[in-house]
């Protein structure tokens, strides 16, 4: 029975927090989180915070299209490491997202990213 409530704890974490690994699976959208007010998400060209910075979302951006993430934690790592050893993965080897936002292909930050909608999308799919 621990077992079975273990599993189903690191599944919701994993569903609700959006750190672990992911490739081209994923939301179709995301939206921008955890971005201050006054602040931008930077749209870079590769993923890497060095790297040219191309376009910018503003803190409640939404309908950012998923193409795919690199970097972050596997889900061996994040529920076999203590938290000290998932942060030092992070900071190793942190997420970053490609992603599409009103007509501008880039890489952003995977930390502030959460699963979103886009309207948008919904309904030209229902016409």
């Amino acid at each position: 029975m621990k077992t079975c409530l273990r599993g189903l704890v690191v599944l919701l974490f994993v569903l609700i927090n959006h750190d672990a690994f992911s490739e081209a699976d994923g939301p179709d959208y995301w939206e921008v989180h955890g971005v201050e007010s006054g602040d931008v998400l930077n749209i870079r060209q590769e993923a890497n915070w060095r790297s040219k910075k191309i376009g910018e979302i503003p803190p409640d951006g939404k309908c950012l299209k998923n193409f795919k993430c690199v970097g972050g934690l596997t889900f061996d790592e994040f529920t076999s490491l203590s938290e000290a050893e998932k942060n030092k993965i992070k900071k190793e080897r942190p997420r970053w997202c490609y992603i599409e936002y009103e007509g501008i292909k880039g890489w952003v930050a995977g930390r502030y990213l959460r699963e979103g909608f886009c309207e948008e999308n919904s309904k030209n799919s229902i016409q």
